[in-house]
């Protein structure tokens, strides 16, 4: 009886606890993919280049899904001026109840900026 009763509160917390660490993991992900592509642009690559390297980075996601903004463009970086990549995500939850919790697709974005060597 006991079992029956406390099954259901501890299948969904084991489905709580899998979709947090799907979307951790996405984050983490995300995270270092902008910090390698603006170590790519300041130290003298292109937007494309620095677009695969994010790409290279976050193979784990889904391509389609990934968005990449680099800012300002290549005739504006001077020597000294900031270089600013961000990464725009989102996760698609699966399990029922914590797709009813969180926004679905969950968004998760990153931005980077380092000064152009």
């Amino acid at each position: 009886m006991e079992l029956a009763l406390i099954l259901p509160i501890l299948i969904i917390f084991l489905l709580g606890i899998v979709e947090f660490g799907r979307v951790f993991n996405a984050y983490l992900v995300v995270t270092h993919a902008s910090r390698e592509g603006v170590r790519a642009g300041v130290v003298g690559a292109t937007d494309a280049e620095m677009e695969q390297r994010v790409r290279d980075s976050a193979s784990i996601l889904n391509q389609q899904k990934l968005n990449v903004n680099i800012s300002p463009g290549i005739t504006l970086r001077d020597r000294g001026a900031s270089l600013m990549v961000r990464v725009d995500y989102e996760v698609q939850i699966f399990a029922p109840i914590t797709s009813n919790v969180l926004q679905n697709p969950f968004p998760i974005s990153s931005r980077s900026v380092m000064r152009i060597e």
